[in-house]
């Protein structure tokens, strides 16, 4: 039993990660402590939230506290030694594409904030909300040099002029 584990576990860490379609490492960096940073602000956040005697309090805070546990499980599975399949979802987690991931942690991020809109939901998840739009923006991929982008810009214009020409000509 313990020897097809092994094997699923090797399989999975085998595939090379799709998050490396054009992030640089300091990039892929930066996105790993932001979300670190938000699963420490998520759960802080969680915990005051909690302590309330309104439910939807108590929902957007439980959410929240459950939404840091998956992150830390998910981007730093260092801070889940005890978790004995910590490495096998963050393996997979690798796996996702920049655009899902921001997709995800956008979509975590707002759901606290539409069960309970204050103050403590707003701040706990706009670090979350920041790291998925670091995911989305290297999704977009890198932004073109300028000798590019006026190359293209001239053509446009050479193009506009000869079509401005061209119905001068026709008129005449």
């Amino acid at each position: 039993m313990s020897g097809s584990d092994g094997a699923s576990a090797t399989s999975v860490n085998s595939a090379p990660p799709a998050q490396e379609e054009g992030m640089t490492w300091w990039y892929r960096w930066l996105c790993r402590l932001s979300v670190v940073l938000w699963a420490l602000a998520c759960a802080i956040s969680g915990l005051f939230s909690c302590i309330t005697i309104h439910p939807l309090n108590i929902a957007a805070g439980v959410w929240m506290i459950t939404n840091a546990f998956v992150l830390l499980l998910c981007e730093a599975p260092f801070c889940c030694p005890f978790i004995e399949f910590a490495n096998t979802v963050a393996a997979k987690v690798d796996q996702l594409r920049s655009w899902q991931k921001a997709v995800f942690y956008c979509g975590m991020a707002v759901v606290p904030i539409i069960i309970s809109l204050t103050l403590t939901t707003l701040l706990g998840n706009a670090v979350a909300f920041a790291t998925g739009v670091l995911y989305g923006l290297s999704a977009l991929g890198k932004k073109g040099d300028a000798i590019s982008y006026a190359r293209i810009q001239q053509q446009k214009q050479q193009a506009d002029e000869e079509k401005l020409a061209e119905t001068l000509e026709g008129e005449l």
